[in-house]
């Protein structure tokens, strides 16, 4: 009896090892698999498959098209007003034939480098070499085609699996005491259209 309980253990410990050995990897991403920490050869598709439990861990990356919102990001004008971009929407895909490259020289978390601090650093450049003005309403309309060619360039550069498609930018928050100066100018000038058209 104690011969049988000792076998039926052990069918229950292996069975137990070779499930923590069989994943899935989704529709629309690809497998990475890593051993000792370092990257493997070869991707595996979606679908189920194996790898050595206790050994192997594998990750997915997305290779669809995905959005990266990058909220709060702090930058200071050319006058040094501190203005605040609630949220900035990239929308990007990862080219599967690249995917393994990307994943080899930048982990996983290659939209951290690249989209993300990237952001931080081109709305920080585009600030500083505008004014308040410029930022909140002249050249606002062509912030975001300006960061999807800077990001696409740099994604081209160095990272050429990662397509940049579109950028959408939320118009940023400034100081309430210069947005009611805004607000009456943009009032004043539609009261001067309207006189315009009567005249």
């Amino acid at each position: 009896m104690a011969g049988l309980e000792c076998i039926v253990g052990l069918m229950i410990l292996i069975l137990g090892i070779a499930m923590n050995g069989i994943h899935q990897i989704p529709e629309g991403h690809i497998g990475v698999y890593f051993r000792g920490g370092a990257l493997l050869e070869g991707i595996s598709e979606p679908g189920w498959h194996t790898k050595l439990p206790g050994v192997t861990t594998y990750d997915t990356v997305q290779v669809t098209v995905q959005t990266d919102a990058v909220s709060n990001v702090p930058c200071g004008t050319q006058g040094g007003v501190v203005i605040h971009f609630e949220k900035i929407e990239v929308v990007n895909r990862l080219q599967k034939d690249h995917a393994w490259d990307t994943v080899k020289n930048y982990t996983v978390n290659y939209d951290k480098t690249w989209i993300y601090d990237k952001i931080h650093h081109e709305i920080n450049q585009f600030c500083s070499k505008h004014t308040l003005n410029e930022v909140y309403i002249d050249k606002f309309d062509q912030l975001d085609e300006h960061l999807a060619e800077v990001l696409q360039d740099n994604a081209q550069r160095w990272a050429p699996g990662i397509e940049i498609i579109s950028i959408r930018v939320t118009k940023p928050t400034i100081p309430k005491t210069l947005e009611q100066n805004y607000i009456e100018i943009e009032s004043q000038k539609t009261k001067l259209a309207i006189t315009k058209q009567q005249q």
